[in-house]
């Protein structure tokens, strides 16, 4: 039997999509949901339209809706409605044939989504199973890689409960510390403290069993059961509970004695002198720093140098030096440590005595006093006695007036100069007013060189005078340093600061110059100021290498005539230099450059030697004029004044000119041209004045003095 009339299947399975949409969660698209319920609608047309009905179609159909994950009963009820919408009405479609299509399919859905139902129970059985047999494994594999790790492990690895109660303990741990594991758990962890523990690893320790932390490490070092003390790296562990709450502590220790000997050794190595021993400035200045941080004021210092120290390496060598060293180390550390102050080596023959709980400047004094007697006893080295000297500079902390380490030693190393200045083989007390100079005199040499560079340093000239007629016949050239601010400084200020760093070199070829350049421009402009130039010359300059060929340059350069140019040098330096210099002085005087001896009388020169050397003038040192006659009552001083006189008399035998200084009143002038004195200066006659005063006071003096004729 044929029906007729039925709906096409396109057209049915447009409505039936249009029915179960949004009825289940399918990712099927509209189009994709109508191509297959299109072929959907074919099956259930040919099974409404069959001659025998066959419920194995539609059933298939129920099935395919719950492949396709149209699972929910309202996909179902609504399918149920469009086919009876679409095919109730068509002729032939009565009879029972909708129903049992409508019922076939039903029941192909219910028996596909039971199906499926019992297929995913079954998975997520299996699932589950699988899942807990892992899990099983897992802690199974676990539990033994513990135990493993546990047993063979090279670390010694202990259990213990919060309590302090050791529960579990490796052989490794037992060989370790020599105990059994039955020992171990007989006893608490808190017996195996060491008496050099310090007490915050067992707060560390508290903090971790109380949960408050979840591990600490630390190095510490135990005994073992022999008493044998070992070093150990300590890792602690805690096990929470599932409830978060501290349960266990595993315990991790590493033997690492060692390794701790060889840190031990290294630290020490660092902090002490590898050739006496002693402590070392890195551990000194940590040993201050530590006592100036506990903010007392006892903390006091004796810095200590060798005197001529250098002399024993030159004539007896290093190895002998080496030796003398290490014995004055070793007094000094038993002479002075018995009293817990620290003795330390700072380098080369420098050593240093830290004095913590000093009780004043006295005590420190003691100590250095100490310090200087131990030095001082002979030290035999090979059969020969070695005996040396010290210099001891002291200073009190609160006297340096610095919380500083670096400034304290600072101020010890100056004071222990001044020890040195002062004569050797004794001490010197820190003084605040002369460490202030000394920084001042510090800062000035400092700032010599760029002042140089800049042209700070001016010339002044103080006029040579004939004293039978009371001409200027010279000048003297004298430096100052001119400073930005205006002050001026004497030479005093600055001279010596030159003359220890070497700076008197070009500073003292500098005012040479220019005192040629000035006096050929007082030539060029008056033919008759033939004036002699003399220029103060530095014992270094003379040694220095070119000294002749500057000053022939120089002559050259400002046309400044030779024989109009005297250098002056100071008697101690006169007498002080060698063959060299002696030799350069020569030729200098070959090319009628004179010579002049300056301050003499304060040396200890022999007149006889004079005959040898290459001078022309002697310049008396001021304190014989100023003693001869005195400015106020115009009494003599019969000494001096015979001392003047024969010094003039044998000068003048020996072809020398005599010059006198610091002429400052009458009666000196007076009778020093009665005692035949050729020239003289100073401030009765003028101070050092600027170049362009010079003139006057060589055609118009002011000192208009008649004083006696010589007899």
């Amino acid at each position: 039997m044929v029906l007729t009339g039925l709906p096409n299947p396109d057209q049915l399975a447009v409505a039936w999509a249009r029915a179960v949409a949004r009825t289940s969660h399918t990712s099927m698209s509209r189009r994709a949901l109508r191509a297959h319920l299109l072929v959907l609608a074919g099956t259930l047309l040919d099974a409404v339209a069959a001659e025998k009905f066959d419920p194995t179609g539609p059933a298939g159909v129920g099935a395919a809706l719950v492949a396709a994950h149209f699972t929910e009963v309202a996909a179902l009820q609504r399918t149920v409605t469009a086919l009876g919408q679409q095919l109730g009405n068509c002729p032939g479609a009565g009879g029972g044939r909708l129903m049992d299509v409508v019922g076939a399919l039903a029941a192909g859905f219910a028996q596909a989504l039971r199906d499926r139902t019992l297929a995913e129970q079954e998975r997520i059985s299996a699932s589950a199973f699988a899942a807990r047999i892992a899990a099983e494994q897992a802690r199974w594999n676990s539990e033994a890689r513990f135990e493993a790790v546990f047993a063979d492990s090279v670390i010694g690895i202990g259990v213990g409960d919060i309590d302090g109660t050791i529960l579990e303990v490796n052989r490794a741990l037992c060989e370790m510390l020599g105990f059994t594991a039955e020992e171990f758990r007989a006893h608490p962890i808190w017996e195996f403290i060491h008496p050099d523990d310090t007490p915050g690893v067992w707060e560390q320790v508290k903090s971790l069993l109380s949960g408050a932390i979840d591990n600490v490490r630390f190095d510490k070092a135990y005994y073992r059961k022999d008493g044998a003390e070992i070093w150990t790296h300590l890792v602690l562990s805690l096990v929470r509970d599932q409830q978060g709450r501290p349960r266990f502590v595993v315990a991790m220790v590493e033997n690492i004695t060692e390794r701790h000997h060889l840190q031990t050794q290294l630290t020490h190595q660092a902090m002490h002198d590898p050739l006496t021993g002693l402590p070392n400035r890195t551990l000194f200045f940590d040993r201050l720093d530590a006592a100036l941080d506990a903010g007392s004021d006892a903390v006091g210092v004796c810095y200590l140098d060798l005197d001529d120290f250098k002399a024993v390496n030159d004539t007896l060598g290093h190895d002998t030096g080496d030796a003398l060293l290490r014995a004055v180390a070793q007094r000094l550390s038993a002479e002075l440590g018995r009293d817990g102050h620290l003795v330390a080596r700072m380098g080369g023959d420098e050593f240093v005595v830290l004095v913590e709980h000093s009780t004043g400047v006295e005590h420190l004094e003691r100590v250095a006093q100490t310090a200087l007697d131990t030095v001082r006893r002979p030290v035999v080295i090979d059969g020969h006695p070695i005996v040396v000297s010290a210099s001891v500079g002291i200073v009190q902390h609160h006297d340096a007036g610095s919380a500083s380490s670096a400034a304290l030693m600072q101020a010890a190393d100056t004071t222990m100069y001044w020890a040195k200045a002062d004569g050797r083989d004794r001490y010197a007390v820190f003084d605040a007013e002369r460490h202030r100079s000394d920084v001042s005199r510090f800062a000035l040499s400092a700032r010599m060189p760029d002042a140089l560079a800049r042209g700070e340093f001016v010339v002044q000239y103080q006029p040579l005078v004939r004293l039978t007629d009371q001409q200027t016949t010279g000048v003297e050239a004298l430096v100052r340093w001119q400073l930005p601010n205006g002050e001026q400084l004497p030479p005093s200020r600055f001279i010596p600061l030159a003359e220890d760093t070497g700076l008197i070199v070009p500073l003292g070829r500098a005012v040479l110059a220019d005192a040629c350049r000035q006096g050929a421009h007082w030539l060029a402009a008056d033919p008759t100021m033939r004036l002699l130039m003399s220029v103060n010359l530095a014992a270094r300059q003379v040694r220095e290498r070119g000294l002749v060929a500057d000053v022939v340059q120089i002559l050259a350069d400002t046309g400044w005539p030779a024989e109009l140019l005297q250098l002056e040098l100071t008697e101690s330096e006169f007498m002080g230099t060698t063959e060299d210099s002696l030799a350069v002085l020569r030729d200098l005087s070959d090319i009628g450059v004179r010579i002049a001896i300056d301050d003499f009388g304060t040396g200890y020169s022999n007149l006889a030697y004079l005959r040898r050397l290459p001078v022309h003038t002697l310049k008396l040192a001021g304190p014989f004029i100023t003693r001869g006659t005195t400015s106020d009552t115009d009494e003599t001083d019969d000494v001096d004044l015979e001392i003047v006189a024969t010094v003039v008399r044998l000068a003048h035998i020996l072809g020398l000119s005599v010059t006198a200084e610091s002429i400052e009143t009458p009666a000196q002038l007076t009778r020093l041209r009665r005692l035949g004195c050729d020239t003289g200066q100073g401030w009765l006659f003028a101070p050092a004045v600027h170049p362009k005063a010079i003139p006057g006071l060589v055609h118009a003096p002011p000192w208009s003095m008649d004083p006696s004729p010589p007899h």
